[in-house]
């Protein structure tokens, strides 16, 4: 299949830890547009004339209202979504293309998205993620920031 036969969706994400090693904690947004709601890594599409870390700056502050510097790109993850599974009534996949940060909250302060994508953000323990309805890029996210750690150690 060529690339002009399916669809693209470019999204910027953060993985904002912080805490002591072995006391750490990760923020997350609750997803809103499934079924039942899941936990997500803050983030979200990226708008056609923004850079993709422009895009995670942005998001995190919409979903989270924090202000955060990204540390650094932790990893690209790209999956393909049939037709049958989009929200938007189409015959064409759609490749999603999901670029991960690292950052840290340098701002703002906790507070809801009105009218997005998620409901609330919350900080979790590290060690309370696993047991946490959620999306499929929390644990990728994770893994990915885990390697960067482990790189600097």
């Amino acid at each position: 299949m060529e690339f002009t036969d399916y669809d693209t969706r470019v999204a910027a994400y953060a993985v904002v830890v912080d805490g002591e090693p072995g006391a750490e904690r990760v923020l997350l947004a609750l997803w809103n547009e499934a079924e039942e709601p899941r936990w997500t890594l803050p983030g979200g599409g990226v708008e056609l004339r923004e850079t993709v870390e422009d895009g995670a700056v942005r998001e995190v502050r919409e979903e989270s209202g924090y202000d955060v510097e990204l540390t650094g790109l932790l990893g690209v993850h790209s999956y393909v979504i049939p037709p049958s599974r989009r929200f938007v009534r189409t015959r064409r996949p759609m490749k999603a293309l999901r670029v991960v940060f690292g950052a840290r909250v340098v701002g703002g302060s906790l507070t809801r998205e009105i009218g997005g994508t998620t409901d609330e953000a919350r900080w979790f323990d590290l060690a309370e993620v696993s047991a946490l309805p959620q999306v499929g890029l929390v644990e990728i996210g994770l893994e990915m920031w885990q390697r960067a750690q482990q790189a600097r150690r």
